[in-house]
């Protein structure tokens, strides 16, 4: 369902010449993206790079006709092993865990990405980054757009920053085009702000509202925009913001999940006036809305978890409002 591609993404990489390789493809999203690649030009080679910890993430890809590469990129004798394309998707980066564990953080998400923009110095790259670079802004002001001053806040958004700086260099320096796409919350049925809160909300557990409203975004959507945005690449690099055109707040989308659950919700500490959001007026210029409002998404991510379907056990800390992940 999350990898089928509509027809602009077809007409984009069909449209593309060359090979793909999408590096980092083992986390949330990047089967998503490898499959929806490779469905949209069944007869491009896809190659989707990982340590690949999750062996079944292997057996799906494989099965979808995309080709895995396990490789742990931080060790520079494996880049031996990445195949020279001419488009590049590049998803690699460290987020939780990275409280206690600075140094190897900094080390993927700062030092790894001008070791991969020189190796793919005459690709076409869009580099997955995030909204956590930009400032906490007060509910109901302007959210940041992309030519806003970056802020990042903790050492997990100082190294994103970090990463972006690397590229940007590298692509100047080499004439290489580049999109860097800031990502604020994807959603789907195993994993996102959607499934974090009907979780707490089935296991009676307080919500907390110290971060008081979100952006949120179907992953389809996401990755369409993102396997899209390969079309604005350029040197300098492009940025683009890729996040749901609302910003929901969290009290009412609790009620709303609780709503369909037959529950009521719990609430703790505070309600807070600044959140981490994204104004993404110029995706939407550029590619449209999103196929999926939030109703929509709500709705089909509580019936998965009341059907007792898996999630991913992985929150995705929204309510975090230091940077410490």
């Amino acid at each position: 369902m999350l990898s089928e591609p509509s027809e602009a993404v077809i007409e984009v990489v069909r449209a593309l010449e060359g090979e793909f390789a999408v590096l980092g493809a083992g986390g949330k999203m990047g089967p998503t993206l490898a499959m929806m690649l490779k469905k949209a030009a069944p007869d491009k080679t896809i190659y989707a790079v990982s340590r690949f910890s999750d062996r079944s993430i292997v057996a799906r890809l494989e099965k979808a006709g995309v080709k895995p590469i396990s490789a742990d990129l931080l060790d520079l004798d494996d880049h031996r092993l990445l195949p020279q394309v001419r488009n590049v998707y590049y998803l690699v980066g460290m987020k939780f865990g990275s409280t206690g564990q600075q140094p190897l953080t900094w080390a993927i998400n700062s030092f790894l990405p001008g070791q991969v923009a020189c190796r793919y110095k005459d690709s076409n790259i869009v580099v997955f980054s995030t909204g956590n670079v930009y400032p906490y802004v007060r509910t109901g002001k302007r959210e940041p757009c992309e030519d806003t001053e970056p802020h990042p806040m903790g050492e997990y958004a100082q190294s994103c920053l970090g990463r972006e700086r690397v590229f940007q260099y590298f692509s100047e320096r080499h004439n290489t085009p580049m999109t860097i796409v800031r990502l604020n919350y994807a959603n789907e049925p195993r994993y996102g702000i959607i499934v974090d809160i009907a979780m707490k909300i089935l296991h009676d557990e307080p919500i907390n509202l110290r971060v008081p409203s979100v952006n949120l975004i179907w992953q389809k959507d996401a990755v369409e925009y993102i396997i899209r945005s390969i079309t604005l690449a350029q040197s300098p690099a492009t940025i683009l913001n890729v996040a749901g055109p609302e910003v929901v707040m969290v009290r009412e989308l609790a009620l709303q999940i609780a709503s369909k659950l037959g529950k009521k919700p719990i609430f703790s500490g505070q309600e807070g006036m600044d959140a981490l959001l994204s104004n993404a007026s110029k995706c939407m210029e550029y590619f449209g809305p999103p196929h999926m409002n939030l109703v929509e998404m709500v709705s089909t991510i509580v019936d998965w978890i009341v059907s007792g379907k898996d999630v991913l056990n992985k929150p995705t800390k929204f309510e975090i409002s230091d940077g410490r992940f």
